[in-house]
């Protein structure tokens, strides 16, 4: 789409998919992109049998995980990762720039249902610091073949996840960043289906030709709040015209789309190959009953069988 100061809403697609939009703002030194996630994040969230209130926390993890890796420039993988000491010891979401998205979560089941009575009462749900406790998020880029492995760390702050990458940006980047997600489980024609919607704004650094980009920043940050957690999982509005009802004061840009889908990187050679790499002792000890050493991959739940 090409830039224009007259921008027209664009027609709303019949059939949504799994994508992440690259957006700027017309005359603005803001840009940012959107995701949702249909079907890749219900198989995703279906190949466990998680509460919900850890599958949402997983679906707003693997948001995050496509939101920023979909920036990346170069082949690779972003690891997105929050562990505590709470009900839930850590919650991962695996990007690969093919557009390949995973995750899982560790979790102590009977401390989350407490977790869950004591806050029965509230007003608010539990998010990731309730669930987590005090911690650490993370955020590691993994290039393919070179280039050197990159982690940043920061304390886990903040009720959600996306209040977490906010404060990551501030303190590891300096970059300005708004950050909205929302995860559901709706009513569809083939029964209950888990959609994920989110957003993320940031501002370009201040420098002579730009000019001190707060207020600007500041300016699409306001109309960004406006953005609701029901139209973010709303796949009826597509992309392209939430944009425009958000931006089309100033005027909104999209970029050619990412699409995405869930994948797992799990083989039975992979397995094969790991099981081998123990000595005979170890793997005598790995056997079941029934001759086989069993390997349950976390992220997809599939079980391989391997003849040590």
């Amino acid at each position: 789409m090409s830039p224009s100061n007259q921008p027209s809403p664009p027609q709303p697609t019949q059939s949504p998919k799994d994508q992440a939009v690259r957006f700027t703002i017309d005359g603005q030194p803001v840009y940012g992109r959107m995701v949702r996630l249909g079907e890749s994040l219900d198989q995703i969230l279906n190949s466990h049998d998680y509460p919900p209130v850890i599958a949402t926390l997983l679906g707003e993890a693997c948001l995050l995980a496509v939101i920023v890796g979909t920036a990346l420039k170069f082949d690779g993988r972003l690891i997105l990762q929050a562990q505590g000491n709470g009900p839930v010891q850590y919650v991962v979401a695996d990007y690969d720039t093919t557009g390949a998205v995973r995750g899982f979560c560790r979790f102590d089941a009977e401390a989350v249902d407490r977790r869950i009575l004591e806050n029965e009462d509230s007003f608010v749900g539990l998010g990731a610091q309730a669930l987590l406790g005090e911690g650490r998020f993370m955020m590691t880029i993994d290039p393919r073949g070179e280039g050197e492995r990159y982690q940043g760390i920061t304390p886990i702050e903040g009720e959600s996840l996306s209040l977490c990458a906010e404060h990551y940006f501030i303190q590891s980047e300096q970059i300005p960043t708004q950050i909205r997600l929302s995860v559901a489980q709706v009513q569809t024609d083939e029964g209950p289906k888990w959609r994920g919607g989110g957003a993320l704004i940031q501002a370009h650094a201040s420098d002579e030709s730009r000019g001190d980009t707060f207020e600007s920043f500041q300016h699409i940050r306001a109309l960004f709040s406006t953005l609701g957690e029901d139209e973010l999982t709303d796949f009826s509005l597509d992309i392209d015209r939430l944009l425009f009802r958000l931006f089309h004061e100033d005027g909104v840009v999209l970029y050619e789309p990412q699409g995405i889908t869930k994948l797992c990187r799990c083989t039975q050679g992979r397995v094969e190959d790991l099981v081998r790499s123990f000595n005979d002792e170890e793997r005598e000890e790995m056997k079941e009953p029934d001759g086989y050493v069993h390997i349950t991959c976390e992220y997809c739940s599939k079980t391989f069988f391997v003849n040590p």
